[in-house]
């Protein structure tokens, strides 16, 4: 006991010598020894990668799971050192809503085998997030805290060490000078010789750790990589998934939802190239309010009577109709599937007018002495 109160009763002269030293630096009434140019500015770069490490740590969580709620019962979890509970993204929730939605309605009806079409879809675009997320946490955001609740907190314990010892060493260089005796003045330097060889050690260690951080940015360079690659996979997942959708949409639309063409008005964003034209006419129909309409006299296929579907234009093969001709300007670059339709450049202006029995999402356009077919959301047509 009587050797704890000793110990107590010195550590607490030495931490009162080090805050009276503090406090007199703080006022300007005591010298403070500096560290070497070098070393404040390794102590700079450690700091600056300590927040922003914090920051983009921080941003990829809510990228990663936007609700906050979920992110706190994730942190407990791994608090706890226990597994967190697998959760169903958004996709995969959507996805078993449209599902049972279809059973319901039929999934044999138009709308039901599409809602079973869509939610497929859904539903694969919600496993590729399960697999960015889990590969971006593990490859990403595990890395990023290692290094602040690891390496980071090694260097603050050493810093703050060292801090101690820049104090103590600070103090008795003042009690050097405030010496009269010469025994004092003696017990004053063997104190400062010991503060010094502490100092110079102390500095040492941490100037090492503070070095380990170019070690630091080579490991986080390396798993940005890793996880820009992983982004990049999961949004080719998903920009396949939906080109598979698409196609699916297309193909199968037109036996479901016979009925006229309706010119668009400016798009917000052009199709893909390879986009169905039934499929971008639905998204360009968003942008606003439709463009006056052609008419189009649908006719059943194999009906007697009925004319033939345009496969193959020739100019001298099809005469624009006495009326509904009229100009168009082209929103995009089209190329030409075959023959029968008409390559376009964007911003060019041509004349269209519509053929009985045509597709309604196709017109015939005229450049000069070219004809052919253009899909109908390529076009703004013109009053």
């Amino acid at each position: 006991m009587d050797f704890n109160m000793k110990k107590l009763a010195s550590d607490a002269g030495v931490f009162f010598t080090r805050a009276v030293q503090f406090t007199e630096e703080k006022l300007g009434q005591a010298e403070k020894t500096e560290l070497d140019a070098h070393f404040e500015n390794l102590l700079a770069r450690a700091d600056s990668t300590k927040n922003w490490t914090e920051k983009i740590q921080r941003q990829t969580e809510v990228l990663l799971q936007p609700n906050p709620s979920t992110r706190v019962e994730e942190f407990l979890y791994e608090k706890l050192d226990r597994k967190v509970p697998s959760r169903v993204t958004n996709g995969e929730l959507l996805a078993q809503y449209m599902i049972e939605a279809a059973n319901d309605f039929g999934p044999t009806s138009p709308y039901g085998k599409t809602l079973i079409k869509v939610g497929e879809t859904e539903r694969r675009l919600g496993g590729a997030e399960r697999d960015f997320i889990h590969s971006a946490s593990i490859n990403f955001l595990t890395p990023l805290r290692n290094f602040l609740e690891g390496d980071w907190r090694t260097i603050s314990k050493e810093r703050r060490i060292l801090q101690n010892r820049r104090l103590d060493l600070d103090a008795c260089k003042a009690r050097l000078k405030k010496a009269k005796a010469a025994e004092a003045k003696a017990a004053a330097e063997h104190e400062l010789r010991m503060a010094q060889t502490e100092f110079d050690r102390q500095a040492e260690v941490t100037r090492l750790l503070l070095e380990g951080i170019s070690s630091t940015h080579v490991n986080h360079l390396r798993c940005l990589h890793e996880f820009a690659e992983a982004q990049t996979t999961y949004y080719a997942q998903c920009y396949q998934y939906m080109l598979d959708l698409q196609k699916q949409l297309g193909n199968s639309r037109g036996e479901m939802l016979p009925g006229t063409f309706v010119g668009n008005a400016e798009s917000v964003s052009p199709p893909p190239d390879n986009a169905s034209p039934t499929v971008a006419a639905a998204a360009a129909s968003v942008a606003g309010p439709a463009v006056p309409t052609i008419p189009v006299v649908p006719t059943a296929v194999g009906a007697p009577g009925s004319a033939p579907a345009v496969e193959a234009l020739n100019a001298s093969d099809v005469k624009p109709p006495a009326s509904g001709t009229r100009k168009a300007r082209v929103l995009y670059d089209y190329e030409a599937a075959d023959s029968s339709e008409l390559s376009l450049l964007s911003d060019e202006m041509i004349m269209v007018y519509s053929l009985p029995g045509m597709d309604p999402d196709w017109l015939v356009g005229e450049r000069g002495n070219q004809k052919g077919k253009v899909p109908v959301t390529y076009l703004e047509l013109l009053s």
